[in-house]
């Protein structure tokens, strides 16, 4: 079984945040009895801070545990560190992905990884990522953006050069929907987090990227969000705006079968409707372990298409 959406922090990292806690506003803080501490970066997004995030043999033996023999490992989401300045960015995710690179060879039979980079400078995640891939990561896991921007904007051209260059896998991961309307009942998760890959993954589409870049191999988190489901609107729009079809070079569903997708659904029907769509060869094992919505182990999918993902 593979598993290709799992989050890991090296234990330098979580040493960097303590140490630099000042600059990046990294807090600590007990919540009830039982419970890890929550980490909050700029006062932002916490999160029980499990020891399965950090520490290595826990990490590895649940991975055996659960019955995945190999996994795509990610940094996690709230140490992008995008509204930083990007110098304190750079330092922060060259250290991560030093310490992953390592962590991986260690352990090539079961495990590959990603990095992060400094999305908040184009240019110089370009760079990041070239290094990454040259110690043996696969791709980079990014943001769906940027200050407001989106990932078709101009200014990330040098990274999606580099990416493609690369033929290195993107792995798009939502960051929380800050929309004033649905910040309580945790709806900043339940449906922000599809919402923003949504918005992310069709910008892709609309602005051209899948066809500028074909080599970078863009996979969604979560089963695409809620893009996948509302593909008949989508073809409609294609069929009777020409603002939409003067965009693109075949149908929305076309470009939705160039993306990969992660099983992340907890729903039968909407996976067996996700496949049916896009393909098996699209659609992976993920679990999005150790966060708490996770599903572990991994929903069953073909392993032969995420071999096939990882290159392996």
């Amino acid at each position: 079984m593979f598993d290709v959406h799992s989050h890991f922090v090296p234990e330098a990292v979580l040493s960097w945040l303590k140490e630099n806690a000042n600059l990046v506003r990294a807090t600590w803080e007990q919540r009830g009895v039982g419970k890890e501490p929550f980490l909050a970066i700029d006062g932002r997004w916490s999160f029980e801070l499990k020891r399965a995030f950090y520490a290595r043999e826990l990490y590895l033996e649940e991975q055996r545990t659960a019955g995945v023999t190999h996994t795509l490992v990610s940094p996690i989401p709230q140490l992008f560190l995008y509204d930083f300045p990007h110098e304190l960015t750079a330092e922060v995710a060259e250290l991560y992905n030093d310490e992953l690179s390592r962590f991986v060879a260690a352990n090539a039979k079961i495990l590959s990884g990603l990095a992060t980079v400094p999305l908040n400078h184009p240019e110089t995640a370009a760079r990041v990522l070239a290094r990454a891939v040259s110690q043996g990561l696969k791709g980079a896991i990014i943001g769906p953006g940027h200050a407001g921007q989106l990932l078709s904007d101009e200014r990330f051209t040098p990274f999606w050069e580099a990416a493609d260059a690369a033929r290195a896998i993107v792995f798009i991961h939502p960051l929380l929907n800050t929309d004033p309307r649905i910040q309580r009942r945790m709806m900043p998760n339940l449906i922000g987090v599809p919402w923003e890959t949504t918005a992310c993954a069709l910008d892709l589409i609309l602005g051209g990227v899948l066809d500028k870049f074909p080599n970078a191999r863009i996979l969604l988190a979560h089963g695409g969000g809620f893009l996948p489901y509302q593909i008949g609107r989508l073809n409609q729009g294609y069929e009777v705006w020409p603002q939409v079809s003067s965009l693109l070079t075949d149908r929305p569903e076309a470009y939705l079968q160039r993306l990969f997708y992660d099983n992340v659904l907890w729903h039968e029907d909407a996976l067996a409707y996700l496949r049916k769509l896009v393909g098996d060869d699209r659609v992976l094992p993920g679990s999005d372990y150790p966060f708490d919505l996770k599903t572990w182990p991994p929903a069953q999918s073909s392993d032969a298409a995420a071999s096939a993902f990882l290159g392996l």
